[in-house]
């Protein structure tokens, strides 16, 4: 979906085309001897976040229609709550086949969009015009990051999510 950040994001590639990246962001060597290129797939944060948001059109001018709103209310910005949530997704060894060696645990970060608010012209309080009604739902769930990882291992997590952080500290300096 085309969308533009103002200002554009530090750090991170201007081409909101992408799809799945690898983990790693480009990175030759290996951790702990396993191929990076196995290591981890990830969507970037805000291609994964303006997707979910578009996914999420109907119940956001439902929302607005429910308050007496119009989509040009929106002028003073909108605001976007999201939780983070980063589990261990236990052993995923292959028990046969012929693909590559990967480590036999795998860790899933993601997020679930909580609420959208806007800020009416002239009005003081936000109005709140989205609400998950099941945050903790595998359907409100997106999944942000793969990867082939003991949930232990935190030099290996670290090094995987901080161009995640990067991205959404970048978001948060822009709009």
């Amino acid at each position: 979906h085309l969308f533009e950040w103002q200002p554009a994001l530090k750090n991170v590639s201007s081409s909101w085309d992408v799809g799945i990246i690898d983990g790693l962001s480009g990175w030759t060597s290996s951790v702990d001897d396993v191929p990076a290129d196995t290591i981890a797939r990830r969507f970037r944060y805000d291609v994964a976040l303006v997707s979910a948001l578009k996914d999420l059109d109907e119940d956001i001018m439902e929302g607005l229609r429910e308050r007496g709103l119009d989509d040009s209310t929106c002028t003073s910005g909108f605001t976007v709550v999201v939780k983070e949530s980063c589990d261990g997704m236990g052993d995923v060894s292959e028990k046969h086949g012929s693909g590559p060696a990967v480590p036999e645990k795998a860790v899933r970060f993601s997020f679930t969009i909580m609420s959208i608010s806007i800020r009416a012209e002239g009005e003081e309080d936000a109005i709140t015009i989205f609400q998950e009604q099941k945050p903790n739902s595998e359907l409100s769930c997106r999944p942000l990051c793969l990867m082939f990882v003991d949930e232990s291992d935190h030099e290996t997590l670290t090094a995987i999510l901080g161009p995640v952080v990067a991205e959404r500290k970048a978001m948060l300096e822009s709009r």
